[in-house]
Formats: C-alpha cells, structure tokens, sequence
C-alpha cells in the first residue's frame, strides 16, 4: 500500500509549485503537483466568522437506528471543529507549519441498545478547506459487547490506503487500497460549506465507514445517483446507490450556516426494508475541550442529553 509500504527504494519528494522531483535509483523524474489540479475553495466571510472564532459547533439529534430487524432509539452527536492538518503524517498539527492543511473536522458518534447491550460508534472525517478536496482521512470505531473495529482512510493522491482491524475472523486484519472518490463520510461537513455546490447526477460513492462495518458490505467505489432538491425550509441532498438497494438523505437549513437538520438512511436490515433516522435537537457553540470540569456538565443540559 502507498501509504504504508515500506520500500526498499528511496524515494525523495520535493514539492516546488506546480511540480515534484521524485529520485529513484538517483535518477530524478519531473511529476505534476496532484494538488495543483485541485481547484481552490473559496471561503465567505461568513464561514471564516463562524468557523475561526475559537468555538466548536456541538449538535445532539434523537436517533432510530434499524439493527437485527429492530428499531433502537438512541442519541447521535455531531462535533464541527476547524483545525490545522499535518498532510504528511495525517493528524491534528501540533505546531504552525506553511504545509499544514486546513480542515473542518467532524466527529459524529451514535450510541444506542440491542437488548441487553450498547452500540457506540465514533467517526472523525478530515474536509479540506484549502481546496475542493475529499476528505484526507476518515477514522471510525465500532464497540458492542462482542468485541470492537476499527477502519481507517487515508488519502493517498489517487486512492485511499485503509486499515481495518476486526474481532471476526471471516473480516480479520486487512490493509488495502480503494480509488479515491466522494465519500458519504464526508458530506455532512461538505453541506456545511454550501449545499448548492454539492455533486449531483451520477456519481460514485464509498458507503460510510459506519454502513460498511455493521452491514459487512465490500469496501469500495459504489455507483449511485445523487440529487439536490430546494424545499420551503432548507435543502434535501439525496443518493440512491445503484446496486446496493440504499438511499441515503440530508436535510440542511436553508441558509448559512446549514446546520444538519436531519438524515435518513432505507436499506434491508436483513430481508425487511427499514429506514434508519436521526433528527436535530440542540445546537451549542463551545470550546468543549475546555468545558471539563464537573461545573460544566450542565451544558449537556443545554443540548439535552
């Protein structure tokens, strides 16, 4: 894999604007930039106002989640947060760095009951605001009470190198590569930038990192057909995968800065088609990281959890 091989040829990269100079066996090609054929994003005042001033965007959603043929009520949380972005080694950068990215991170977890016992998934999904990106890396984790899994994306230029640790031995440990394309990971941050601007037609897809673990779906690029409807009180962004039987919707408020009022996803549970949901309750802007003192466990009042 790109991303995680170890090689036994030295590979020196240089970037210098539009190209790079890579040495392989001391004979140095010229190669384009990929970034350079990214198109840049533009940034209103009003994104830079709301996403730069030192706060992250806390929402809680009630949520109805189809698992073994059930529905399970339950509580889903989406954290927005701008930060910079260490390209090379894909985390959160510790220190000021011309290379860094910027990106708006989302971390959506959902936690809820299958008899007995608790699901709690966590995904964090890394937007570029630098350019009209995919997102650079995707992580998400999955804990019941049979075990845990992890999978990871990391975008490599054309394709994403992935990691995936699972306590099924049919899945197993895996490390392999998908194209880079949309991911629906990402477009609950991708609407929060502009829901106008987002793909339509025929696209192709990676399921959510959420879908593909608890439904054990291939992890690849799948057709689908993607569609953006104006309605009175927002914006309703919708894919209907081709071959997997799935619709997938957002609904965003009609104006910035398109908060996520609401999601549907109708897939088989099994053989029984069933919808699962997730609808706004509160939103908070707060610099949470800070707010850890028992003092501050009032706040989740505010967002009624």
């Amino acid at each position: 894999m790109r991303y995680f091989w170890i090689s036994i040829i030295s590979l020196l990269v240089v970037s210098c604007n539009n190209a790079i100079t890579i040495e392989k066996d001391g004979e140095t090609i010229l190669g384009e930039n990929p970034m350079e054929k990214l198109e840049d994003r533009v940034l209103s005042e009003d994104f830079k106002n709301y996403w730069y001033n030192g706060t992250a965007e806390v929402s809680s959603y009630d949520i109805n989640v189809a698992r073994y043929g059930e529905m399970r009520k339950g509580t889903g949380i989406m954290i927005f947060v701008t930060e910079p972005f260490d390209k090379k080694d894909q985390v959160k950068a510790d220190q000021n760095n011309k290379s860094n990215r910027p990106v708006l991170k989302l971390n959506a977890t959902r936690d809820f009951n299958t008899g007995i016992y608790p699901y709690s998934i966590m995904s964090s999904t890394f937007l570029p605001l630098d350019k009209k990106d995919n997102a650079i890396k995707i992580a998400t984790s999955i804990q019941e009470w049979c075990g845990h899994t992890y999978m990871q994306f990391n975008q490599d230029n054309d394709a994403y190198d992935i990691t995936h640790y699972s306590y099924f031995q049919s899945e197993g440990n895996k490390v392999f590569e998908v194209k880079n394309v949309l991911t629906e990971n990402q477009i609950p941050a991708q609407l929060r930038l502009d829901p106008k601007e987002m793909p339509v037609g025929n696209i192709q897809i990676i399921p959510s990192t959420e879908y593909l673990r608890l439904k054990h779906v291939e992890t690849k690029a799948y057709d689908a057909v993607a569609k953006l409807s104006g309605i009175p009180d927002g914006y309703l962004y919708s894919i209907k995968f081709t071959n997997l039987g799935r619709t997938i919707a957002f609904k965003t408020e009609k104006n910035f800065p398109y908060r996520i009022l609401s999601w549907m996803d109708r897939y088989k549970d099994g053989t029984t088609p069933m919808v699962s949901t997730g609808t706004l309750k509160e939103t908070i802007q707060t610099a949470y990281w800070e707010k850890n003192s028992n003092a501050d466990s009032v706040l989740r009042d505010s967002l009624k959890l």
